[in-house]
């Protein structure tokens, strides 16, 4: 019995790592191919990737129930959007300036939405958004709890704060998930800011945890659990996850060292998952997303342009 439970768990575990891998390629894929269509001039707006960061929306959204669940991002969203809706089509077609966007290419990059998911790029401004939506759902006694993304640079924001303290002191069921990816655009942490971060929430009785996030089973365990948490508790937490973003704060501007970028290149979650799994499996992966993503953008380049006016007209009347 033992001996079956061990395959059973090995298989489960093999299910779980092709699903994630799928997910978090799909994300890498779109992302590169997006800077490759900015610098084409075929992009409306600007664009901010997630290269290397994508096992931190993919291991977190998985916990969340989609159907309820609330789910806050910002500037950086493209990773989030996908993870929680595989809306490939949708969200290039946004950002191309297409009528067939998810937001019928008006939104953009930074202010995407569908269903449950919403996004938007004022630093920090998104936590009180995201947390007077989890006062929301306490209100309505939903069982709904919202997650919120936000990254280190953040912490230099005051209403940050505040929604640290209006979350604990009303017992809001939201969780804050910190991608520390060591850079607030192109300045160190250590450079922005004083003390340590992942101590900020326990002055407000916040109950935070802290993993290193490159192994997305690793992050999926512990969203599992802080998710469970915020539920069971109706009390906020805390969720920090150690990454490193790979390309640059927006489109080209990178001026990192060249030798760390390489270290942390060769360092990347999703080599070490694709070694876990069958070679031959995982080209054909690849293959098939490529194929994917060429196809949207073929069928967003062939879709009419996004005519703001149009849309103001309809929503007026």
């Amino acid at each position: 019995m033992e001996v079956l439970d061990t395959i059973d768990k090995v298989s489960q575990t093999q299910a779980s790592l092709k699903m994630f891998f799928q997910q978090m390629l799909t994300v890498r894929i779109v992302e590169e191919r997006l800077l490759r269509l900015f610098s084409e001039g075929l992009l409306h707006g600007t664009v901010h990737t997630c290269l290397g960061q994508e096992g931190c929306a993919v291991g977190v959204v998985s916990a969340l129930n989609a159907e309820r669940d609330v789910v806050f991002s910002n500037h950086r969203g493209h990773g989030h959007f996908l993870a929680y809706c595989d809306d490939v089509d949708g969200l290039i077609a946004e950002l191309m300036g297409r009528r067939t966007g998810v937001c019928a290419g008006v939104g953009g990059s930074q202010h995407l939405h569908q269903k449950n998911f919403y996004s938007n790029g004022i630093l920090g401004g998104i936590v009180p958004v995201a947390t007077g939506m989890a006062l929301a759902e306490k209100a309505k006694e939903s069982d709904s709890i919202v997650i919120v993304f936000l990254g280190d640079g953040a912490f230099g924001e005051g209403v940050v704060y505040e929604a640290f303290n209006i979350a604990a002191l009303w017992d809001l069921p939201i969780l804050f998930v910190v991608e520390l990816n060591g850079y607030a655009q192109s300045t160190p942490t250590h450079l922005e800011h004083a003390g340590d971060l992942e101590s900020r929430g326990l002055p407000f009785g916040i109950k935070s945890t802290a993993i290193d996030a490159r192994d997305v089973l690793d992050v999926y365990a512990a969203a599992q659990s802080a998710v469970n948490y915020v539920r069971g508790e109706s009390r906020p937490a805390l969720l920090f996850l150690r990454t490193y973003r790979l390309g640059p704060h927006s489109k080209g501007d990178d001026n990192r060292d060249p030798l760390e970028l390489e270290r942390y290149r060769n360092d990347d979650p999703l080599i070490h998952l694709r070694r876990r799994l069958d070679p031959a499996w995982c080209q054909k992966v690849e293959a098939d997303i490529h194929e994917r993503v060429e196809k949207a953008v073929a069928a967003a380049q062939q879709a009419p342009v996004a005519d703001f006016f149009e849309l103001e007209h309809r929503w007026i009347t």
